[in-house]
């Protein structure tokens, strides 16, 4: 046999036994994974009730509204119910006050307290207060302004002009300000469903404020024009205070 066709021979062999061995560590590892799997702690589980079907703003509960479904344990949304019977264990019954999607975890902030109605007070936040514009087609934004939506006040008044010397009083450029920023609208008119996807011609637009912004409303409806400015979705950035003449 030829020196050249024993080298061959060789290296064939050498490559062979990597090749074999190689194999062998990969079916280990195999047969090691699903043995790893089932020595992992089982993730402990509770139980959560959802809603089995869109629930909208107003709608009275009932138990067929609902299911009780499993739910990993460290990720039970706070104030969940763990059974239906926690709902409805008082006797009274409950609203919906905020949409809830089919299979959403029905939570006590989106739900009325037994016996209480779906009025716009259940949906103002702790320490806030809901306070009416009034408003066109122009100053709500040709009615495309909708429940759960941000907007920013816009105030515009024409200041008292000057006294010529003929004691006739000067005209007064009209300027705007942005009066408040990224504020919520809890109703438009007497609508408060927050999945609402008709835009109307309303004549008051309902929005959530603090006291002082209370002030600042009152004091700016009585001496000018309040209008809205409809911010983009999920846009909580400040602007630029400036007055525009």
């Amino acid at each position: 046999m030829r020196v050249s066709s024993i080298v061959m021979l060789s290296v064939a062999l050498v490559f062979g036994l990597i090749a074999a061995f190689l194999a062998k560590v990969w079916l280990d590892r195999q047969a090691v994974g699903p043995e790893v799997a089932l020595q992992r702690p089982a993730e402990h589980t509770g139980r959560v009730v959802v809603a089995d079907k869109p629930l909208r703003f107003g709608m009275t509960l009932s138990s067929g509204m609902l299911r009780e479904v499993d739910w990993p344990q460290s990720a039970i949304p706070q104030g969940a119910f763990t059974d239906k019977a926690a709902i409805f264990k008082d006797g009274g019954k409950r609203v919906v006050l905020a949409a809830i999607a089919e299979n959403e975890p029905v939570l006590k902030a989106k739900i009325t307290g037994p016996g209480q109605r779906a009025t716009l007070s259940a949906i103002v936040a702790e320490g806030m207060k809901a306070v009416s514009i009034r408003v066109n087609d122009v100053l709500g934004v040709a009615g495309f302004i909708l429940p759960g939506e941000r907007v920013d006040v816009l105030l515009t008044r024409t200041p008292r002009g000057e006294m010529d010397q003929s004691g006739a009083q000067k005209e007064a450029a009209a300027y705007t300000d942005l009066l408040l920023q990224n504020v919520r609208v809890l109703a438009v008119d007497q609508l408060a469903d927050d999945r609402s996807d008709e835009p109307t011609v309303v004549k008051t637009v309902t929005i959530e404020v603090d006291t002082e912004q209370t002030q600042k409303l009152a004091l700016a409806s009585a001496v000018g024009t309040l209008s809205l400015a409809l911010r983009s979705a999920g846009s909580t950035s400040p602007t630029e205070r400036t007055g525009s003449r």
